[in-house]
C-alpha cells in the first residue's frame, strides 16, 4: 500500500528548477496528513540504468552540489531526498526535523525509489550521511528492498556521543515514548558549522535556515525514535544483505570552540562507535578509516575528499551488479 500510494503521489508532481541550479531539478511529494518530502535530481548523459539516492543527516538537507556532480560525471544519475520537515520539504507550522518513528521516513525513500525506477534506473546505490546513515541502514534492515544494490554510509549515527550524559539516554528514550513532545536541550556549539561555512573556516555555502549554525533542541520523542533504531541494528539484528561501504574519520574532535582540528576530524560522532556498530550491519561490510576526514566526509579538504571519491567509485564498480 505504501509503494502504491507513492506511485500515485509521485506521478502527480512536476519537476521544477532547484535552488542549486546547474541542471538540478526538484519535485515535492505529498505524503499525506499535511507532510511532504522533496526529490532532487541531476541526470547523467550515459548512466545506463545506474543511479544513487542520497539521504541527508539531522539539521541538514541536500546542498552538496559537488558530490552530485561527481556522481553524474561518473555516469550515475544522482537523486537526493529532503525528508519530511527538513530543508525544501519544511512547511510553515512544522517543527523542523521532528519524528516519532524512523519508519515514518520510509515513504519518503520509497517515493524517490519509485521515481528512479520509473526513469529506467534499475541499479540503485543508497547513500546516507550521519542520521541519514542510520535511517538508510534501518530502512534496508526492515524492508529488504530488492531495488537497492548497495549501501554507502558516510559517518552514520549508530550511537550517541554525549560523554557522561549518555547514561541518561535510556531514561530520556523511555520518557519520550510516554511524553514525546518534551523539549530536550542541545548544546550551543557552532564549531562544526564554522568548520564548514565559507564565511568562517570552511569551503561551503548553504542555507543556514535549513541547516542551522547551532544544533537545535529536539524532543524526547525524537530521542526515542533514534535510540530504538540504533538498538535494532546491533548484535547481528540488522542482517543487511547488500554490500555495505562504511566510512568514518580517523579521529573524533571535541570541544565547543572551533579549532583547526575540527577541519581534520569528526566533530559530531565517536568514530570508534561508528566502526564498532557499523561492522555489525551485515555479512559484507567494507570499512574504511579516512585520515583527515570531517564528519561529513565529502566536505573534507580537497586532499581528503578527492581520493575518497576515487575509492568510492572503484568500490561501486566492484560491488554494484552489472
Amino acid at each position: 500500500m505504501i509503494l502504491l500510494s507513492c506511485v500515485i503521489a509521485v506521478d502527480a508532481q512536476e519537476w521544477h528548477p532547484d535552488v542549486l541550479g546547474n541542471g538540478y531539478m526538484m519535485r515535492y511529494v505529498d505524503q499525506g496528513r499535511g507532510v511532504r518530502s522533496t526529490i532532487v535530481r541531476k541526470t547523467a548523459s550515459e548512466a545506463d540504468g545506474y543511479g544513487v539516492l542520497y539521504i541527508h543527516g539531522f539539521n541538514d538537507y541536500f546542498f552538496q552540489k559537488e558530490m552530485g556532480d561527481m556522481f553524474v560525471s561518473h555516469h550515475y544519475d544522482f537523486y537526493a531526498v529532503d525528508l519530511r520537515r527538513y530543508g525544501r520539504s519544511l512547511q510553515s507550522g512544522e517543527r523542523p526535523f521532528d519524528i516519532r518513528n524512523i519508519k515514518d521516513y520510509f515513504p519518503d525513500i520509497d517515493s524517490a525509489i519509485v521515481t528512479m525506477k520509473n526513469a529506467g534506473i534499475d541499479k540503485i546505490t543508497l547513500i546516507g550521511h550521519s542520521t541519514g546513515g542510520l535511517i538508510a541502514s534501518y530502512y534496508m534492515s526492515k524492508t529488504r528492498n530488492k531495488a537497492i544494490d548497495a549501501l554507502i554510509l558516510n559517518s552514520p549515527f549508530l550511537d550517541w556521543n554525549l560523554g557522561k550524559m549518555e547514561k541518561l539516554i535510556p531514561l530520556v528514550s523511555f520518557w519520550g515514548e510516554l511524553f514525546p513532545k518534551t523539549n530536550i536541550k542541545q548544546g550551543k556549539s557552532q564549531a562544526y558549522s564554522e568548520s564548514l561555512l565559507k564565511n568562517a573556516h570552511g569551503e561551503w555555502d548553504y542555507d543556514t535556515v535549513w541547516k542551522l549554525k547551532q544544533s537545535p533542541d529536539v524532543t524526547a520523542g525524537w530521542v526515542h525514535a533514534i535510540t530504538s533504531a540504533q538498538r535494532a541494528l546491533r548484535g547481528g539484528k540488522a542482517r543487511i544483505d547488500v554490500p555495505v561501504l562504511l566510512m568514518y574519520s580517523s579521529k573524533s574532535v571535541g570541544g565547543d570552540k572551533w579549532t583547526p582540528e575540527h577541519n581534520r576530524g569528526d566533530g559530531v560522532l565517536d568514530v570508534s562507535d561508528i566502526k564498532k556498530y557499523g561492522r555489525q550491519l551485515g555479512p559484507d561490510v567494507t570499512s574504511i578509516k579516512v585520515v583527515g576526514g570531517m564528519h561529513d566526509l565529502v566536505l573534507s579538504s580537497p586532499g581528503v575528499r578527492y581520493p575518497l571519491y576515487d575509492y568510492i567509485f572503484e568500490w561501486m564498480r566492484l560491488n554494484v551488479r552489472r
